[in-house]
Protein backbone atom coordinates (compact mmCIF):
# COMPACT_ATOMS: atom_id res chain seq x y z
CA UNK A 1 0.00 0.00 0.00
CA UNK A 2 1.28 3.30 -1.14
CA UNK A 3 1.76 6.01 1.90
CA UNK A 4 0.87 9.52 1.09
CA UNK A 5 1.72 12.70 3.07
CA UNK A 6 -1.11 15.59 2.90
CA UNK A 7 0.18 18.72 3.49
CA UNK A 8 -2.45 21.42 4.02
CA UNK A 9 -3.44 24.10 6.28
CA UNK A 10 -7.21 23.94 4.91
CA UNK A 11 -9.09 21.43 6.90
CA UNK A 12 -11.15 21.03 4.17
CA UNK A 13 -8.98 20.68 1.74
CA UNK A 14 -7.33 17.67 3.45
CA UNK A 15 -10.39 16.19 4.00
CA UNK A 16 -11.31 16.02 0.53
CA UNK A 17 -8.36 15.02 -0.54
CA UNK A 18 -7.64 12.12 2.26
CA UNK A 19 -11.59 10.95 1.28
CA UNK A 20 -10.04 10.32 -2.29
CA UNK A 21 -6.89 8.96 -1.47
CA UNK A 22 -8.50 6.41 1.11
CA UNK A 23 -10.79 5.35 -1.95
CA UNK A 24 -8.02 4.76 -4.00
CA UNK A 25 -6.08 2.22 -1.28
CA UNK A 26 -3.58 4.40 -0.20
CA UNK A 27 -2.22 4.81 3.62
CA UNK A 28 -3.39 8.94 4.56
CA UNK A 29 -1.14 11.02 6.64
CA UNK A 30 -2.21 14.65 7.50
CA UNK A 31 -0.27 17.37 8.44
CA UNK A 32 -1.03 21.31 8.28
CA UNK A 33 1.90 23.26 7.64
CA UNK A 34 5.36 22.75 6.37
CA UNK A 35 7.36 21.97 9.59
CA UNK A 36 5.00 19.42 10.26
CA UNK A 37 5.53 17.70 6.50
CA UNK A 38 9.59 18.06 7.56
CA UNK A 39 9.37 16.10 10.31
CA UNK A 40 7.07 13.48 9.30
CA UNK A 41 9.00 13.01 6.61
CA UNK A 42 12.31 12.85 8.88
CA UNK A 43 10.35 9.93 10.92
CA UNK A 44 8.94 7.91 8.26
CA UNK A 45 8.92 7.05 4.68
CA UNK A 46 6.57 8.15 2.35
CA UNK A 47 5.81 7.59 -1.55
CA UNK A 48 4.39 11.03 -2.57
CA UNK A 49 3.76 14.22 -0.60
CA UNK A 50 0.75 16.29 -1.84
CA UNK A 51 1.64 19.75 -0.53
CA UNK A 52 -0.27 23.36 -0.18
CA UNK A 53 2.11 26.34 -1.06
CA UNK A 54 1.05 28.94 1.35
CA UNK A 55 1.41 27.42 4.86
CA UNK A 56 1.98 28.76 8.48
CA UNK A 57 5.54 28.66 9.87
CA UNK A 58 6.91 27.25 6.84
CA UNK A 59 5.58 27.53 2.94
CA UNK A 60 5.27 24.16 0.84
CA UNK A 61 8.38 25.53 -1.50
CA UNK A 62 10.67 25.85 1.93
CA UNK A 63 9.48 22.20 3.10
CA UNK A 64 9.47 20.56 -0.30
CA UNK A 65 13.48 21.55 -0.62
CA UNK A 66 14.32 20.64 2.74
CA UNK A 67 12.99 17.64 2.68
CA UNK A 68 14.52 16.71 -1.10
CA UNK A 69 18.22 17.03 0.81
CA UNK A 70 17.40 13.81 2.79
CA UNK A 71 14.63 12.12 0.53
CA UNK A 72 13.62 11.17 -2.94
CA UNK A 73 10.17 11.66 -2.59
CA UNK A 74 8.12 12.74 -5.74
CA UNK A 75 5.84 15.75 -4.57
CA UNK A 76 2.72 17.54 -6.08
CA UNK A 77 2.24 21.27 -4.93
CA UNK A 78 -0.78 22.67 -4.61
CA UNK A 79 -1.36 26.10 -4.87
CA UNK A 80 -4.13 29.29 -5.94
CA UNK A 81 -1.13 31.30 -7.15
CA UNK A 82 -1.27 29.17 -10.79
CA UNK A 83 1.11 31.27 -12.19
CA UNK A 84 4.35 30.32 -14.36
CA UNK A 85 7.06 32.35 -12.00
CA UNK A 86 5.41 30.07 -9.07
CA UNK A 87 5.48 26.78 -11.26
CA UNK A 88 9.09 27.36 -12.62
CA UNK A 89 10.07 28.62 -9.00
CA UNK A 90 8.52 24.82 -7.69
CA UNK A 91 10.07 22.77 -10.50
CA UNK A 92 13.80 24.79 -9.42
CA UNK A 93 13.16 23.46 -5.53
CA UNK A 94 12.64 20.10 -6.57
CA UNK A 95 8.75 19.84 -7.24
CA UNK A 96 7.50 17.07 -9.52
CA UNK A 97 4.11 18.34 -10.23
CA UNK A 98 2.00 21.63 -10.06
CA UNK A 99 -1.96 21.70 -9.24
CA UNK A 100 -3.90 25.02 -9.43
CA UNK A 101 -6.84 25.24 -6.85
CA UNK A 102 -9.33 25.07 -7.29
CA UNK A 103 -8.67 21.63 -8.38
CA UNK A 104 -10.88 18.52 -9.54
CA UNK A 105 -9.89 15.46 -6.63
CA UNK A 106 -10.22 12.95 -10.01
CA UNK A 107 -7.28 14.86 -11.62
CA UNK A 108 -5.22 14.79 -8.69
CA UNK A 109 -5.67 10.86 -7.86
CA UNK A 110 -4.54 10.39 -11.83
CA UNK A 111 -1.29 12.61 -11.40
CA UNK A 112 -1.07 10.14 -7.91
CA UNK A 113 -1.04 6.84 -10.06
CA UNK A 114 1.32 8.24 -13.04
CA UNK A 115 3.91 9.69 -10.62
CA UNK A 116 3.80 6.58 -8.54
CA UNK A 117 4.18 4.14 -11.21
CA UNK A 118 6.59 5.97 -13.09
CA UNK A 119 8.62 5.36 -9.45
CA UNK A 120 7.91 1.56 -9.49
CA UNK A 121 9.31 1.55 -12.69
CA UNK A 122 12.44 3.39 -12.27
CA UNK A 123 13.02 1.74 -8.58
CA UNK A 124 12.98 -1.78 -10.69
CA UNK A 125 15.29 -0.19 -13.08
CA UNK A 126 17.49 0.76 -10.46
CA UNK A 127 17.40 -2.57 -8.55
CA UNK A 128 18.26 -4.38 -12.29
CA UNK A 129 21.25 -1.89 -12.12
CA UNK A 130 22.55 -2.56 -8.91
CA UNK A 131 23.88 -5.46 -7.76
CA UNK A 132 24.68 -6.22 -3.89
CA UNK A 133 25.79 -8.85 -1.59
CA UNK A 134 27.26 -8.02 1.89
CA UNK A 135 29.78 -4.98 1.02
CA UNK A 136 30.04 -5.46 -2.53
CA UNK A 137 27.86 -3.50 -4.86
CA UNK A 138 28.02 -4.16 -8.52
CA UNK A 139 27.14 -1.34 -10.70
CA UNK A 140 26.44 -3.34 -13.86
CA UNK A 141 25.59 0.18 -15.84
CA UNK A 142 29.02 1.73 -15.05
CA UNK A 143 30.54 -1.78 -14.70
CA UNK A 144 31.87 -0.30 -11.10
CA UNK A 145 32.75 -2.49 -8.07
CA UNK A 146 32.08 -1.04 -4.67
CA UNK A 147 33.65 -2.59 -1.52
CA UNK A 148 32.38 -0.99 1.75
CA UNK A 149 31.55 1.75 0.26
CA UNK A 150 34.78 2.23 -1.25
CA UNK A 151 35.32 2.07 -5.51
CA UNK A 152 37.10 -1.08 -6.04
CA UNK A 153 40.23 -0.87 -8.90
CA UNK A 154 38.77 -3.57 -11.34
CA UNK A 155 40.23 -4.26 -14.42
CA UNK A 156 37.61 -5.75 -16.95
CA UNK A 157 38.17 -9.66 -16.51
CA UNK A 158 38.44 -9.05 -12.79
CA UNK A 159 34.66 -7.70 -13.17
CA UNK A 160 33.24 -10.00 -14.91
CA UNK A 161 34.70 -12.54 -12.69
CA UNK A 162 32.81 -11.02 -9.87
CA UNK A 163 30.00 -10.41 -11.53
CA UNK A 164 29.78 -14.49 -12.88
CA UNK A 165 30.33 -15.43 -9.49
CA UNK A 166 27.91 -13.31 -8.16
CA UNK A 167 25.16 -13.80 -10.26
CA UNK A 168 25.88 -18.07 -9.85
CA UNK A 169 25.75 -17.47 -5.97
CA UNK A 170 26.32 -20.69 -4.00
CA UNK A 171 26.50 -22.54 -7.31
CA UNK A 172 30.01 -24.48 -7.97
CA UNK A 173 31.90 -23.17 -11.60
CA UNK A 174 34.30 -25.14 -13.58
CA UNK A 175 37.42 -23.72 -14.34
CA UNK A 176 36.31 -24.42 -17.97
CA UNK A 177 32.97 -22.31 -17.83
CA UNK A 178 34.71 -19.60 -16.17
CA UNK A 179 36.90 -19.31 -19.20
CA UNK A 180 34.51 -20.01 -21.92
CA UNK A 181 32.27 -17.23 -20.25
CA UNK A 182 34.63 -14.53 -18.95
CA UNK A 183 37.19 -15.20 -21.86
CA UNK A 184 35.24 -16.51 -24.37
CA UNK A 185 37.14 -19.63 -25.92
CA UNK A 186 39.14 -22.30 -24.82
CA UNK A 187 42.80 -22.27 -23.73
CA UNK A 188 45.75 -23.87 -22.91
CA UNK A 189 46.86 -23.84 -19.39
CA UNK A 190 43.06 -22.80 -18.25
CA UNK A 191 44.01 -24.07 -14.48
CA UNK A 192 47.05 -21.24 -14.56
CA UNK A 193 44.83 -18.51 -16.19
CA UNK A 194 41.60 -18.66 -14.11
CA UNK A 195 44.02 -19.25 -10.64
CA UNK A 196 45.87 -16.25 -11.59
CA UNK A 197 42.76 -13.96 -11.96
CA UNK A 198 40.92 -15.03 -9.05
CA UNK A 199 43.91 -13.98 -7.32
CA UNK A 200 43.92 -11.14 -8.47
CA UNK A 201 40.67 -10.50 -7.87
CA UNK A 202 40.63 -12.07 -4.35
CA UNK A 203 43.13 -9.24 -3.30
CA UNK A 204 41.26 -6.88 -4.04
CA UNK A 205 38.00 -7.89 -2.05
CA UNK A 206 38.84 -6.76 1.32
CA UNK A 207 36.83 -8.39 3.62
CA UNK A 208 35.19 -10.49 1.25
CA UNK A 209 37.91 -12.45 -0.07
CA UNK A 210 37.09 -15.20 0.83
CA UNK A 211 33.44 -15.47 -0.14
CA UNK A 212 35.22 -16.64 -3.24
CA UNK A 213 35.88 -20.54 -2.10
CA UNK A 214 37.80 -22.96 -3.54
CA UNK A 215 36.43 -26.35 -4.60
CA UNK A 216 39.31 -28.99 -5.05
CA UNK A 217 39.28 -30.64 -7.97
CA UNK A 218 36.45 -28.80 -9.84
CA UNK A 219 36.70 -24.98 -9.71
CA UNK A 220 35.12 -22.07 -7.80
CA UNK A 221 32.24 -20.61 -5.84
CA UNK A 222 30.90 -17.54 -4.77
CA UNK A 223 29.40 -17.44 -1.06
CA UNK A 224 28.74 -14.46 1.73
Amino acid sequence: MSKILIADDEPNIVALVSRYAQREGYDVTAVFDGRQAIEACAKEDFDIIIMDVMMPDTDGFTACKKIKESKDIPVIMLSARGTEFDKLFGFEVGVDDYVTKPFSPMELMARIKVILSYKRVTERSEGERLIGIGGIVIDTFGMTVEVDGKRADLTAKEYSLLLLFVKNKGVVLSRDRILNEVWGCDSFGVDRTVDWQIKLLRSKLGQYRDCIKTVRGVGYKFET
